[in-house]
């Protein structure tokens, strides 16, 4: 079979490596056990973890072992990775019913019988701990000049690192410590931002056990341009369809720059190279039957295959201009807040299209929104309830934005 470590660096998710010798010749050899860790700070996963779970597939389909660490104990102080303010210190009931949402969406790409992964969750070793004796086990290990060095801390810094934040290294590094004792673990990886805490935790195990285990991070989902991707009007692109619709969710992919289409198909899908490279070298009109699969390929991958074909539906209609009935996005109105009618400003902002009126104002004078297929033109255009036909109106800002009124 082939090499794994191929696998992904030709896919792109490869970052960084602590031996990238060793690393490829252990992971051709042998069945190795590995582990990424999710601390359940939100009752969902979103599309920056999928690239972490989409990792695991990829080893576990080598032969490789899972182990998805849920982080129960860390999340309880709050990693200061790629954070400039502190997190929100939780509940322990509130991480627990987050925890378990993660573990439905881990059953979807992981193959957990006959103990292929596993899922384990750190509150069960670092909650009994005793802090005394973990800072003459653990803290003699390391070096407060050396730990100030560490990215994850340097963005904190200035503005106030507090000492509940700077025990998150040691905790993150006593984790794979845990792992590699009683699970055999030998590889930790994660996303670009964990490279000090993978270190730390390295160095751990080499000082207590004597032994060598291993890291790797991954790169973040960003556009050609280096933005971070997976943010929506919204907030973030979440895997949850409460959190983010499918049709949203779909309609994301479906419209991202013809540039970021290779590395969205290499990362998010497992279609071949072959077929990534083909697709992302079509040009004009036809890159988007290349967007179309991708957005197809990974709403299957998260909502399954009904709720993909719905959702794509969906989206030509409103390509086509076949408003129909389309399950795009909906808000609804009350009657008698809608009355004998409102202004289109108004309406824009109950379907949450505009953040201001004066935008609004904008977006009608340069001819940016459409009421079921017209173009409006007068910022004082009214609506009144026949115009909503079978109770429903749909409101379209620039090409791809919609939003569906439904009256109530």
């Amino acid at each position: 079979m082939e090499n794994v470590f191929h696998v992904l660096q030709e896919r792109g998710f490869i970052e960084q490596c602590t031996h990238e010798e060793e690393i490829k010749e252990l992971l051709g050899k042998e069945s190795v056990a590995f582990y990424i860790g999710f601390d359940p700070t939100a009752d969902s996963l979103h599309i920056g973890h999928f690239i972490q779970i989409m990792v695991m597939a990829h080893l576990q389909q080598h032969g490789h072992r899972p182990i998805a660490l849920i982080g129960g104990g860390t999340t309880m102080i709050g990693d200061p990775s790629g954070r400039t303010d502190m997190r929100l210190v939780m509940t322990p009931d509130r991480i627990a019913e987050n925890g378990e949402k993660f573990k439905k969406v881990f059953e979807k790409f992981l193959t957990f019988e006959d103990d292929k992964a596993v899922m384990v969750n750190n509150a069960k070793w670092l909650l009994p701990l005793n802090y005394i004796d973990f800072l003459r086990d653990v803290g003699a290990h390391f070096s407060v000049n050396r730990m100030l060095t560490a990215d994850c801390y340097k963005s904190r810094y200035e503005k106030g690192l507090t000492f509940l934040e700077f025990n998150y290294m040691l905790l993150q590094a006593y984790d794979f410590y845990v792992l590699h004792k009683e699970l055999g673990c030998k590889m930790q990886f994660g996303g670009n931002d964990q490279w000090s805490n993978i270190i730390a935790g390295i160095e751990l195990v080499r000082r207590k056990d004597g032994e060598q285990v291993y890291g790797m991070t991954f790169s973040l989902l960003t556009t050609s341009e280096g933005i971070k991707m997976g943010k929506t009007s919204k907030g973030a692109l979440w895997l949850d369809p409460e959190k983010t619709s499918p049709y949203e969710f779909y309609q994301y992919w479906r419209n991202i720059a013809d540039a970021d289409v290779e590395k969205c198909l290499s990362l998010l899908t497992f279609l071949p190279m072959e077929e990534v490279r083909r697709l992302a070298a079509l040009e004009g009109s036809e890159i988007n039957r290349a967007k179309e699969i991708l957005a197809f390929y990974v709403t299957k991958l998260i909502h399954g295959e009904t709720v993909a074909n719905e959702s794509q539906a969906a989206a030509r209609k409103l390509f086509s201009g076949d408003q129909g009935n389309a399950d795009i996005p909906s808000v609804e109105l009350k009657k008698e807040a809608l009355g004998d009618g409102l202004d289109i400003l108004t309406l824009l902002e109950v379907a949450k299209l505009i953040s201001t009126r004066s935008d609004g104002r904008r977006l009608v004078q340069q001819g940016g929104i459409l009421v079921d297929g017209e173009k409006v033109e007068d910022i004082k255009a009214m609506f009144a309830p026949a115009d909503f036909t079978d109770g429903k109106l749909i409101l379209k800002k620039g090409k791809k934005a919609y939003k569906q009124i439904v009256l109530v």
